[in-house]
């Protein structure tokens, strides 16, 4: 694999970096430890602007290249944060710190754009400026929507910007992505259903929630199997069904549904929100009892610009040899996207290889997928801002 030869030398210095992440994991946008490890590391390369504390707890740093003729500024993102989940590898740099896990590979994105970074910094085979985006709470705080609240793409004046996550499954070191939507949104809904609880012996007596409740999960499937055209994606699902009594006497008073609607569709979004409502509240009335809804709109739908993933596809290529530019789109959601909704730009996937799939306690990140993941960060760069 053609990746750059500084980059293969620093893989294990890289690794290195990696596998102390993966043993301290933080959560969220308390990644202190991890962006200050960050910021140590960028000071060692040389980079010529460092600022933490963007989006809360994200850093940018910049990297001016050899000359700066066009004025032109790519931006690289790499998420930091780690998920509540009880790591089960049984490695020797496991999770050093109960209930949380870099159980989805940001320890692998925040070490290959570090390495990436240093080669630039050092090299600086460039025309412009690069700024590198350590992003805080990607697994479900909008931190990629925080830092560009903060003004980040105005600051710096990004032009363009990219993003990098594994694929388990794809093979170590290759790469995917295609124009368009790429990741689904995801937002999420709470319903809950009020009756008139009562004993189990006298049904007669009360408004069975939990049978009102089990009516709305059942019609809720027709949200996609009645309202989506068959050719357009959408996955609704009930993830939790909690009744106000454990009693197996007991008629519960409530029932509280929580679930998540994801598509690659803008325009379900809206359609799906009134239709979970109008279900809910019209099932429940029929049955004698009442439902209130409250839905959260999540990250939206993950859209690569044309160009830019063609640049993308091309980099990619460089290191692999090829690259697969039509890989289909997948529903979770990803918040690069609040990224792309203001400035052009592509997310890819490198391949993890036969491991755990991400979010999972025995999922570990590919250390031999370093040198690639480094080396796109840096091809982008040397073919979006070549030196005349």
């Amino acid at each position: 694999m053609p990746v750059k030869n500084r980059l293969a030398e620093m893989q294990d210095e890289i690794s290195k970096w990696r596998r102390h992440l993966h043993a301290h994991p933080e959560l969220m946008y308390d990644v202190h430890e991890t962006a200050a490890f960050v910021v140590e590391r960028l000071n060692e390369f040389g980079v010529d602007e460092i600022t933490p504390g963007i989006g809360k707890t994200g850093v940018v740093a910049v990297i001016k290249g050899r000359t700066d003729t066009k004025g032109r500024v790519i931006g690289l993102r790499a998420d930091m944060d780690a998920l509540p989940i009880e790591e089960a590898t049984g490695l020797d740099y496991a999770s050093t710190v109960p209930g949380k896990m870099h159980a989805c590979g940001h320890d692998g994105h925040t070490s290959m754009l570090l390495g990436a970074a240093q080669y630039l910094a050092e090299t600086r085979n460039f025309d412009g400026s690069v700024v590198l985006i350590f992003q805080p709470a990607e697994e479900g705080g909008a931190g990629g929507l925080a830092m560009c609240q903060d003004g980040m793409m105005d600051r710096w004046g990004i032009q363009e910007v990219y993003g990098m996550h594994n694929m388990p499954g794809l093979p170590v070191g290759e790469f995917a992505i295609r124009p368009g939507a790429l990741l689904a949104s995801s937002d999420e809904f709470e319903i809950v259903v009020t009756g008139r609880g009562g004993h189990a012996a006298a049904p007669h007596d009360a408004v069975d929630t939990t049978l009102v409740a089990s009516h709305i999960v059942v019609a809720l499937q027709s949200v996609v199997a009645r309202t989506v055209d068959p050719i357009k994606r959408v996955v609704l699902t009930v993830g939790t069904f909690e009744t106000d009594s454990v009693a197996s006497n007991v008629i519960a008073h409530t029932v509280r549904l929580r679930g998540t609607v994801r598509t690659l569709d803008s325009e379900y979004r809206q359609i799906a929100e009134q239709r979970v409502r109008r279900i809910a509240e019209d099932t429940a009335s029929a049955f004698g009892a009442s439902a209130s809804m409250t839905w959260t709109p999540g990250y939206p739908v993950t859209v690569n610009s044309e160009a830019e993933t063609a640049y993308a596809a091309e980099a990619a290529a460089a290191v692999a040899g090829k690259v697969n530019d039509g890989t289909d789109p997948i529903m979770p959601s990803e918040d690069f996207a609040y990224m792309l909704e203001e400035r052009p730009g592509a997310y890819i996937f490198i391949g993890n290889g036969d491991t755990a799939m991400c979010h999972h306690p025995k999922y570990n990140f590919d250390d031999n997928a370093i040198p690639a993941g480094c080396s796109w960060f840096a091809e982008l760069v040397e073919r979006r801002l070549p030196i005349a």
